[in-house]
C-alpha cells in the first residue's frame, strides 16, 4: 500500500476512505496553518505521494511543499478538500480504484 502526506485542511472527512479505495494510506496529515509546519526543511517521513488540499493553503506553503517533493522525486497532486475532487485528481493522474 502506498503512503500519502496530506497538507491542508483541519479535518479530512471521507478523504482517507477514498484514498484506501486506490491503495493509498494517509501516513501523515499536516494542516499547514502552524508556522512550524510551513518551514520544515524536508517532508515528514518518505511519502509515495504528496496531496495538497488547496482551498486551505497559502501559495507560499504550497510552493514550499511542492519544492520539497520535487527535490525527492515525489509526485504532487493538488485539489480542493473534497473526496470527489481527490478521486478525480487521482484518476486524472492514472490511479485506478482497486478491484
Amino acid at each position: 500500500m502506498m503512503e500519502a502526506l496530506l497538507v491542508g485542511a483541519d479535518s479530512l472527512g471521507n478523504i482517507p476512505e477514498v484514498l484506501r479505495c486506490y491503495g493509498i494510506r494517509v501516513a501523515r496529515h499536516v494542516c499547514g496553518r502552524n508556522v512550524a509546519h510551513q518551514r520544515r526543511a524536508a517532508l515528514p517521513g518518505r511519502p509515495d505521494v504528496l496531496i495538497l488540499l488547496t482551498d486551505f493553503l497559502g501559495h507560499n506553503v504550497m510552493r514550499h511543499y511542492r519544492d520539497r517533493a520535487a527535490a525527492q522525486g515525489i509526485p504532487v497532486l493538488a485539489c480542493r478538500r473534497s473526496a470527489t475532487a481527490v478521486a478525480q485528481r487521482l484518476r486524472h493522474h492514472g490511479w485506478r480504484p482497486l478491484p
